[in-house]
């Protein structure tokens, strides 16, 4: 693969720093967003040649200007890697909207104004890719995590529908489903609502105490997924979707087993409404 500058949001922790080092150490320039000094400081220790830019993805009216220096300063972008996020874990009913929309404000709406700002430059230059960090809770859902799947779902839906409108002039787009890899994820990084409601106990107490149980012995490798990022971009013929880790597919495709069954169990009725 001839060398590419990549511009990753999120660049300073999980698999944003994961990528970034992967791709400076295969001879890649790398641009990476920060939300801090201390995350820009934080960056250059551990990646001196990478380059910091200073982005909040929520702040959507500056990350145009954010792109065109970037570019300016550093040439043109070939690789967006739109991974800034975060998870949220927390009962429906009990969740505050307010968590709601700051989820989708950062997962959803922040990734899509970064990549609308690389859209007419990787459109004009006729080339480009964007990878857009999705999860495997894109597609399959499970209990206390309402917002951050449909946060994902959403990326995944509008990711679809960019990469049709982008095909024709030679801009991939994939995203990337991760199932549970050793990052922040579950740890530090994740918002955990209130509890309140009795009647969930049962429910979600153990799947809380589980999930935290679990944090950082996840059986994903962050630089096994940054080595598996190098290879879909070097490819003339990605996917629409890249599942990571053994979980995410064991899950995914049970989904798709079932989602097969329902459709053929209720076909008489789907049918039924043509005329």
């Amino acid at each position: 693969m001839s060398k590419k500058t990549f511009f990753i949001t999120g660049a300073n922790s999980g698999f944003g720093l994961a990528i970034a080092t992967t791709a400076i150490a295969d001879g890649h320039a790398v641009i990476g967003t920060v939300r801090s000094e201390a995350a820009r400081e934080k960056l250059a220790k551990l990646l001196p040649t990478a380059k910091a830019a200073h982005c909040d993805v929520t702040e959507f009216d500056r990350i145009p200007e954010v792109v065109e220096n970037a570019e300016r300063e550093h040439g043109p972008v070939d690789v967006l890697i739109n991974n800034a996020g975060y998870g949220h874990e927390g009962v429906l009913e009990e969740a505050p909207l307010e968590e709601m929309r700051r989820q989708f404000d950062v997962n959803v709406f922040g990734a899509v104004a970064v990549a609308k700002a690389f859209l007419p430059r990787f459109r004009s230059r006729r080339r480009g890719y964007i990878v857009n960090v999705t999860s495997m809770g894109g597609i399959v859902t499970m209990p206390g995590i309402a917002y951050y799947c449909g946060s994902k779902f959403a990326l995944q839906g509008i990711s679809e529908v960019m990469r049709s409108e982008m095909a024709p002039f030679g801009v991939h787009v994939t995203t990337l489903c991760p199932g549970s890899f050793r990052t922040d994820w579950a740890g530090r990084s994740m918002v955990r609502s209130v509890r309140s409601i009795d009647d969930y106990d049962l429910l979600f107490d153990p799947i809380r105490q589980a999930r935290q149980e679990k944090s950082g012995k996840q059986l994903g490798d962050p630089s096994k997924l940054a080595a598996a990022v190098l290879t879909l971009i070097a490819s003339d013929t990605p996917p629409p979707q890249l599942l990571l880790g053994s979980d995410a597919l064991e899950l995914v495709s049970a989904r798709i087993e079932r989602l097969q069954d329902e459709i053929e169990a209720w076909k008489s009725v789907t049918v039924s409404t043509d005329g």
